[in-house]
């Protein structure tokens, strides 16, 4: 991810952030608790198991039992699947509370227990009515497909989610740009529309009453609230602010910031630490939205957003000129000030993960110290700006350079920059393996993990 922050005066000019009185007022927006939100999930599956327990007042025999975990794992599958499509739907109060990084890691890791529910209902479903008609497994699937109603969509949607799985697997994705994996993401939405039909025409649990109801409320639900935060929402936003880029300025080897201008950008309601998914309208970058942090307060009249060349759509973004429209969807994100607790406070940024928190670093109240990690000097990025809010707040900052044999043990370090490490909060921000590092490195040291703060770049 990368960031964005607002000038105080005209693109062009460097100057010192805006005092806290020209800023806009922040709000406070509603956002959903991460535990409400799987206490909601853990019901829905309650709910559709107990569709199950209604209808079966007894399981006999081998066949039984597999028709019968058939249907289990069909209904958990069918409620799975828009339940991981709403986690990224991009719904503001969801993004908010629970933050963008832990929706992508919740829908990861139900994709992978999807695609296992898909494949143990295949096999179920095929290995118990071969068991009732007498036939051999590669016999009764050929029946199931081509004798069945609605089962060619439902095995072509099937087939595509095993693809989707496949291509989104650790050791796929790294081999694939994330424009590419994006699009070929994008078939789950296909599968799923596949096999709905499938799931209301042959789930004998489905068949009319409440059940049925209640499954064709899920699926238009999610559709519609898809359509409308995916959308049309993003479609109104882009005609009522008018974002385009107003000025490419480097930053350091490989980065930029971006300042974006716009009308009524105050009443986007952002946050420090908070990001927006941008899509610009210029050749080779208008169908894809990438989320970029805020890098500094959001302003009534700028926004900055600071990318590192990490690929493609990175470096083409440096290349972008002054006038080039820009759709934006958000605010996102929770690593905001709304998790802060104590009054003392480590800001603790991995390479460009600095972005985020040196907007931060000008807003979170307390005692604030700042450390930016990174392999070389050149590489430190924001070194006069966060000098002048240290100086304006009374904060510290730190630079932590060299590779990691030089630096030895960081929590080490960390403990001989950051007095009482132990009794700081921590926000931090970086690359998924360097920041997991880091982690670690803050637990050994002492630090609670509820006091720790990540945000990720993977999403």
């Amino acid at each position: 991810m990368s960031t964005a922050a607002a000038p105080t005066s005209r693109p062009g000019h460097r100057a010192a952030p805006d005092r806290p009185g020209h800023r806009a007022a922040p709000r406070a927006p509603f956002a959903l608790d991460p535990r409400a939100a799987l206490v909601l999930i853990a019901v829905g599956a309650l709910g559709v198991l107990a569709l199950w327990w209604k209808d079966t007042p007894a399981v006999v025999g081998a066949a039984g039992w597999l028709t019968d975990a058939s249907r289990i794992t069909g209904l958990l599958a069918g409620y799975a699947a828009p339940v991981l499509i709403l986690l990224m739907a991009r719904m503001p109060p969801v993004e908010r509370g629970v933050g963008a990084d832990r929706l992508a890691r919740w829908h990861a890791f139900g994709g992978r227990w999807m695609v296992a529910l898909v494949a143990v209902h295949v096999l179920t479903v095929t290995w118990g009515y071969a068991l009732t008609d007498g036939r051999g497994l590669i016999g009764e699937g050929v029946e199931l497909v081509f004798h069945y109603p609605e089962m060619l969509k439902a095995t072509l949607g099937t087939l595509l989610l095993f693809g989707t799985g496949a291509v989104s697997a650790r050791i796929a994705r790294r081999r694939l740009a994330h424009e590419t994996w994006y699009y070929l993401h994008l078939a789950t939405y296909l599968a799923v529309a596949l096999a709905f039909s499938h799931q209301l025409v042959t789930g004998a649990d489905l068949a009319g009453g409440p059940g049925q109801a209640a499954w064709y409320a899920l699926y238009f639900g999610t559709a519609a609230l898809l359509g409308w935060f995916r959308l049309l929402r993003p479609w109104l936003l882009d005609r009522r602010h008018r974002l385009e880029v107003a000025e490419v300025r480097p930053e350091g080897p490989g980065v930029v910031s971006l300042f974006l201008t716009g009308r009524r950008l105050d009443e986007l309601g952002a946050e420090p630490g908070q990001f927006f998914r941008l899509q610009f309208q210029a050749p080779g970058l208008r169908w894809a939205a990438n989320p970029y942090s805020l890098s500094a307060p959001p302003h009534p009249r700028f926004l900055r957003f600071t990318v590192k060349d990490l690929g493609g759509h990175s470096a083409a973004v440096a290349a972008l000129r002054p006038g080039t429209r820009v759709r934006a969807e958000g605010p996102y994100g929770a690593f905001t000030g709304r998790r802060l607790r104590r009054r003392r406070v480590l800001l603790l940024g991995v390479g460009v993960g600095i972005t985020p928190l040196r907007a931060l670093f000008e807003t979170l109240p307390g005692e604030l110290t700042l450390v930016q990690r990174a392999r070389r000097p050149q590489d430190v990025l924001f070194r006069v700006e966060l000098a002048e809010v240290a100086r304006r707040r009374g904060a510290a900052v730190h630079e932590l350079l060299g590779s990691r044999e030089q630096v030895g043990d960081l929590g080490a370090a960390l403990a001989r920059l950051v007095p009482d490490l132990a009794e700081h909060e921590v926000y931090l921000c970086g690359p998924d393996a360097l920041a997991q590092e880091a982690v670690r490195a803050l637990r050994a040291a002492g630090v609670r993990p509820g006091r720790i703060h990540h945000e990720s770049f993977s999403f």
